[in-house]
């Protein structure tokens, strides 16, 4: 049976959007049809220089995209405080909805977002693309291994890039009205996924955050951090900042193990992404120099990792638009559980950096 194929609508032409239309130009069961923007121009700007087809529908708002009965799925890369209005139209509208991260201003909003989609049969999935890339199973794999990896105890995360001048006065991710959760909602968000992926999803039993949260003149998050503590006694924390040099780093350690990935968001090199795992570590016998050095491991993969994202989110769109399928619930568990441990550090640095429980 040849492939369904899913007709993908973008809301909006942001930056993101760019590196999303590729995505689904390469995915195999996905294809560019619509795109809206609150300008025809812009769209039509945006359609030229994104390789969208010569047949495909350019419209001067968002509202045209979602009315358009061809249109299967919605990319919405909207600024944060638009999500709840936009996400929900287009799962009433019956579009399958990948939805750009943070996905939400707060868990309450998500799951209007989330109960709007499951009451209309539609496939939600957030833009955390990492997720998608093989190398992210060969890590879970490692993780779970009990004579390899052992217990885990501990994780660090940190995703940081320094921003000139201009993006804090001008990039939606510094204005309150617009992405009111700053660094947190941006970096902060994967270094959450990241935290939560190691500890296979169970949530904190309470989160504090970092003392010296830094906010820019709008009161906007610059840089901050938190730390996360288990019932069973695991530990992590993590840093997000606009202010310090990239850095895209995860370390996990267990028991018997350490895993060290260096990227974990974006991956140096497109078509391969590495880690390194530590097994029973230890000293030689003076203590100059390490008995058991960590191997390297490197995972290829033929599409970059925002195609597979859109080729998973398609195939589950395509299932359900063939065999009436439900919606996959997996994807928006994830994203809830993100955002509740991301909901609590934003309360911790309000009330002083009280503990929070999760």
């Amino acid at each position: 049976m040849a492939e369904t194929l899913i007709q993908f609508g973008i809301l909006g032409c942001a930056d993101i959007a760019r590196k999303v239309s590729r995505a689904i130009t390469l995915a195999p069961n996905a294809t560019l049809y619509a795109v809206g923007s609150r300008s025809l121009e812009k769209a039509t700007r945006f359609a030229a220089a994104n390789g969208f087809p010569p047949s495909a529908k350019i419209y001067g708002s968002y509202e045209a995209v979602l009315d358009d009965p061809d249109v299967d799925a919605v990319y919405v890369p909207l600024p944060t405080s638009l999500h709840l209005k936009w996400a929900v139209l287009a799962a009433e509208k019956k579009k399958h909805v990948l939805l750009e991260k943070p996905v939400a201003l707060n868990v309450a909003e998500l799951d209007q977002i989330l109960e709007a989609c499951e009451s209309n049969g539609v496939q939600f999935m957030d833009g955390t693309m990492w997720m998608h890339h093989p190398r992210t199973a060969k890590m879970k794999e490692f993780l779970s291994d009990p004579q390899r990896f052992g217990q885990l105890k501990s994780v660090q995360s940190c995703f940081s890039f320094f921003a000139a001048s201009d993006f804090h006065e001008n990039n939606i991710r510094a204005k309150p009205d617009l992405d009111a959760l700053g660094v947190l909602g941006d970096t902060g968000w994967y270094c959450i996924r990241a935290i939560l992926f190691a500890a296979d999803y169970e949530l904190p039993k309470s989160v504090r955050a970092l003392p010296g949260p830094v906010l820019s003149k709008a009161g906007v998050l610059k840089s901050c951090g938190a730390s996360l503590i288990w019932e069973d006694g695991k530990v992590a924390t993590f840093n997000c900042s606009f202010e310090a040099n990239l850095t895209m780093t995860v370390t996990a350690i267990g028991t018997k193990g350490t895993l060290q990935v260096q990227d974990f968001v974006i991956p140096f090199k497109e078509d391969r992404a590495a880690f390194s795992a530590g097994v029973e570590s230890w000293f030689n016998e003076l203590v100059t120099g390490w008995r058991t050095m960590p191997s390297e491991h490197v995972v290829t993969t033929d599409l970059p990792q925002e195609a597979l994202m859109v080729r998973e989110f398609s195939g589950l769109a395509a299932d359900i638009k063939r065999n009436g399928s439900k919606p996959e619930q997996k994807w928006p568990t994830l994203s809830r559980k993100t955002q509740l441990v991301l909901d609590a550090v934003k309360a911790s640095i309000e009330r002083g950096l009280e503990p929070v429980e999760v």
